[in-house]
């Protein structure tokens, strides 16, 4: 879902970046700007929707951790934890059924 989302965006970043492109095109070839104004002027205007998208993927990002935080589930290094105390005491479980057996 997160991920279709970025992918829309992306999409349409590109697709924004080849309007301007092709608006520009239009622009040099009727000659209202020279070619290196419209160059100039791609250029820019890709920068700026770059740090659009920046923006957009800081925010985005910052929003699902902020939800699944409130979700309260646990995370990849929560999850590695556990498996560790788990495994810990799964060895001294079978370490002390191996004494205990060795007593009988």
């Amino acid at each position: 879902m997160v991920f279709d989302t970025l992918k829309e965006f992306a999409m349409a970043a590109l697709g924004a970046q080849e309007m301007v492109r092709n608006f520009v095109e239009d622009l040099v070839k009727k000659g209202e700007l020279s070619e290196s104004q419209g160059m100039k002027m791609v250029k820019e205007w890709s920068e700026k929707l770059g740090k659009t998208g920046s923006e957009f993927s800081s925010n985005l990002s910052e929003t699902i951790s902020s939800v699944l935080e409130k979700m309260n589930l646990a995370k990849k290094d929560d999850i590695e934890k556990l498996t560790k105390k788990v495994n810990s005491l799964s060895a001294r479980v079978s370490a002390l059924e191996g004494t205990q057996n060795t007593d009988e």
